[in-house]
């Protein structure tokens, strides 16, 4: 019984202590999995609690329980029409990329520890793989909007390359226990991986969305459903010989592209989800390692890390995506520094303990050494590196607070709370307000006092109002009560004037007296900025022509319909 409470407390204890400490990331700019990493270790049995965990076995299930969680949180935020931009760059990363950073890291393993060919490649196909865990966690709390081409790939890279790394590092390993078998049980060990994990996590995933959509549940309901489901697509997918990973996190990004208000339940709880799974994952694996026998591999622990960031990955980005597709050099080079290892290497290292290799304990303290100086130097950088390299567009404004109606299963009606902020709204008609069509104000409170808003009701600073409209709305409402930081900021960045998409380029050249071959003068703005970008255009794209930089502001699908002007 006494065993039990002290497990209460402890992990009690170290998760709200986790939760208070990640204050430090805000005001020091510390990485968060960084801090959760080291209150693991000050946990440890050369830390202030003295905790002697040393478990692997349990430490790998509880890193594939987090990491399932992780994942499935990740393919639920991620938006399909991110795909269009980010996918093949990201699915080239996540296999050949893997291969090049493998080999690379490999070799200089092979020099640094005097280690065989294989067992140098072994440590490259450890840290060969981004960490979902850290990109999703960077990403999202870096304060930094990015643009959709780079945001896109390196999500989609660091959800779906686990499958070659796994393939990668339980082949190694079995050459060198022995027991690998013929070439072809290899490819197909390979080709299953890959396989199965998207047509289970595809197909669970579309089944599962509809499911779910067509059911009417209590509201806390629906995201443990979701969960249990994708554990089983999980399961399922591994018994089989597939990925697991990639499927999980293929079948919540179907969930998380199926409309409905089921998901206003689903998201902010496996928010929770994907929050105590980092927390619990990077503690763990804080308490297992030993700082005293890391340092013994301090030095060449750190010459491969350098070569990781500095050489390996970045000669990977060049390689794979700059001559197949249409990234700047400057995106090319933030996408080579964002490549964040994470858990996922430190659970991969487990293999080799688990399997009886040689060397256990040298894979095991070099793949945390090189997980901590990428969060402490890669992670702790993103912030400067994305602004230095121009890679941040300004943020659209959100709704203060958003909610399901909850009147009919099959609708996705919402209320939107927006606060006045905007100047140009001051003073501002209600009747004057260019509303999206289906939109409405439910609502208005001034000073704490419900109103009931007129056409004739003049907006004055600081009211609230309650909008009720479908998500499609969105964006339209977003840009209707953009504040005015906001819109100074989008005035820098897009150009004080903005042009239709359809404007015929012969009138602009016209207007300005720019110099157009015939060919393109016929062209609208927005097929010309098309063509400019080699196709697949995003939100911040810009092009540097006759002096004057073409900004695309606003996008619907894939078709540019406004573009700024910007004259510096």
């Amino acid at each position: 019984m006494d065993t039990i409470n002290s497990l209460f407390l402890l992990s009690g204890f170290l998760i709200a202590l986790s939760i208070f400490a990640s204050r430090l990331s805000t005001l020091v700019g510390v990485p968060l999995l960084l801090i959760f990493l080291g209150l693991g270790m000050l946990a440890g049995e050369e830390g202030l609690l003295g905790i002697q965990f040393d478990n692997y076995d349990l430490a790998f299930g509880i890193g594939h329980l987090a990491l399932a969680m992780i994942l499935l949180d990740g393919g639920l935020r991620t938006r399909l029409k991110t795909f269009r931009v980010g996918f093949r760059p990201a699915l080239v990363l996540a296999t050949v990329g893997v291969l090049i950073t493998t080999a690379i890291v490999g070799a200089v393993a092979m020099f640094l520890f005097n280690l065989t060919l294989f067992e140098g490649l072994l440590v490259g196909a450890i840290v060969g793989s981004t960490d979902a865990a850290a990109v999703f966690s960077m990403l999202g709390g870096s304060g930094v909007n990015l643009n959709e081409r780079v945001s896109a790939t390196l999500e989609i890279e660091s959800g779906t390359n686990d499958p070659m790394a796994i393939f990668l590092t339980v082949m190694l390993v079995e050459l060198l226990t022995g027991e690998i078998g013929s070439p072809l049980e290899t490819l197909l060990f390979f080709i299953r991986q890959f396989g199965l994990g998207v047509l289970i996590g595809i197909s669970a995933g579309w089944l599962i969305a509809r499911i779910i959509s067509w059911m009417d549940l209590a509201p806390g309901l629906y995201s443990l459903l979701v969960l249990a489901l994708g554990f089983c697509v999980f399961g399922i997918t591994s018994v089989l010989g597939g990925s697991g990973f990639l499927a999980i996190y293929l079948a919540g990004l179907m969930i998380g592209n199926r409309s409905g208000r089921h998901l206003n339940f689903i998201l902010p709880v496996h928010d929770g989800f994907a929050w105590l799974s980092q927390i619990g994952l990077f503690l763990v694996l804080g308490m297992l390692v030993t700082p005293s026998k890391m340092l013994d591999y301090a030095l060449p622990a750190l010459l491969v890390s350098i070569t990781l960031i500095l050489f390996a990955r970045p000669l990977a980005v060049i390689l794979t995506i700059k001559p197949f597709f249409r990234f700047r050099w400057r995106e090319v080079i933030f996408i080579s520094w964002v490549g964040l290892r994470g858990a996922v290497p430190i659970v991969l290292a487990i293999f080799p303990v688990i399997g009886g290799v040689t060397h256990s304990e040298l894979y095991f303290n070099v793949a945390f050494s090189v997980v901590f100086l990428s969060l402490l130097i890669q992670g702790g950088s993103l912030s400067w590196v994305a602004k230095k390299l121009k890679m941040i567009v300004p943020a659209t404004a959100e709704p203060d607070r958003r909610g399901p109606l909850g009147i009919q299963a099959d609708n996705d009606y919402e209320m939107f709370v927006y606060k006045v902020q905007n100047s140009e709204l001051e003073e501002a008609l209600i009747r004057q307000l260019y509303f999206p069509s289906g939109a409405l104000i439910a609502s208005l409170f001034r000073n704490g006092v419900m109103l009931h808003p007129k056409g004739n009701t003049e907006l004055q600073r600081d009211d609230v109002l309650c909008v009720i409209g479908r998500t499609d709305d969105l964006p339209a409402l977003n840009r209707l009560f953009n504040g005015d930081a906001i819109l100074k900021q989008e005035r820098a960045f897009f150009g004080t004037f903005t042009f239709d998409g359809d404007v015929l380029m012969g009138d602009v050249s016209d207007t300005y007296g720019l110099t157009l071959s015939p060919s393109e003068r016929d062209m609208t703005v927005a097929e010309f900025i098309s063509l400019r970008v080699g196709g697949y255009p995003v939100i911040g794209d810009d092009v540097d022509w006759h002096g004057i930089h073409w900004v695309v502001s606003e996008m619907d699908g894939n078709r540019v319909t406004r573009v700024g002007l910007r004259l510096y």
